[in-house]
Order: structure tokens, then C-alpha cells, then sequence
């Protein structure tokens, strides 16, 4: 699966790496080669050839051995749940809603969450 934020895509692999750098930045790129051989099983060649690689297509930016997001992950998750959304249940949040929800209870907690979300995002 590829996640697409702006004009640019994040492979599967891409994704991957981008979440452990964002949990853990700004990090070494040795401490990052680290996390990825005990996370993903990569070789610390794989790491380092993926941070040029993905430094080349503007996700991730390595100074010094420290590297940084260039995406905020926010800004790729919103847009892969656009993408989600508009491709599953034609951009009908109710529909995901019903879809997802399947039948099962909120409880009153969880419904006050939702409703205070809606009306936080509701337009006037």
C-alpha cells in the first residue's frame, strides 16, 4: 500500500521508517538504523540507503547524522483518510460511520467525544 501526502507518495516501507523517525525525532541515524533492525529487521545498509532515499523525495531531512520529518504525521494520515473515505464510501463520513460502528454501542463517554468533535468542525 502507498500513502499520499500532497503530491508525493510514501511506500509501505517508507511509512514504516517515517513512523519510527516520528516517534523518536530528531534521532541519530545510527540510533534509527538501531530501531530498524530491531523493528522492521533491516540491515543498517537498508536504513541509511532509505534515508537518502527518502531525504532525495523531501520526506526526511539528515544533517549532520540527525535526521528530521519534513511531513508532519498528521498531514499523512488526514490525507490517507481522505483518500480512504472518498475511495471506500465516496467521501460520506456518515457512511464510514455507520460501516464502521457495525451495530455496537457507544458508550455515553464516547458519544460526547463524537459529538464534541463534530461540533468543533461543524460549519455555520
Amino acid at each position: 500500500m502507498d500513502y499520499i501526502t500532497g503530491d508525493r507518495r510514501l511506500a509501505e516501507s517508507d511509512y514504516r521508517l517515517m513512523r519510527l523517525i516520528w516517534d523518536n525525532e530528531p534521532l541519530s541515524s545510527t540510533r534509527l538504523a538501531e530501531l530498524a533492525a530491531g523493528t522492521l529487521g533491516w540491515k543498517k545498509s537498508t536504513t541509511y540507503t532509505m534515508i537518502k532515499k527518502m531525504s532525495d523525495k523531501g520526506f526526511v531531512r539528515s544533517e549532520q547524522a540527525v535526521v528530521r520529518s519534513c511531513i508532519p504525521r498528521e498531514q499523512v494520515e488526514r490525507d490517507e483518510s481522505e483518500k480512504f473515505l472518498d475511495r471506500t464510501f465516496s467521501g460520506s463520513l456518515p457512511g464510514f460511520l455507520v460501516a464502521f460502528l457495525g451495530g455496537k454501542k457507544l458508550s455515553r463517554s464516547e458519544a460526547e467525544e463524537l459529538k464534541s468533535l463534530i461540533d468543533a468542525h461543524r460549519e455555520d
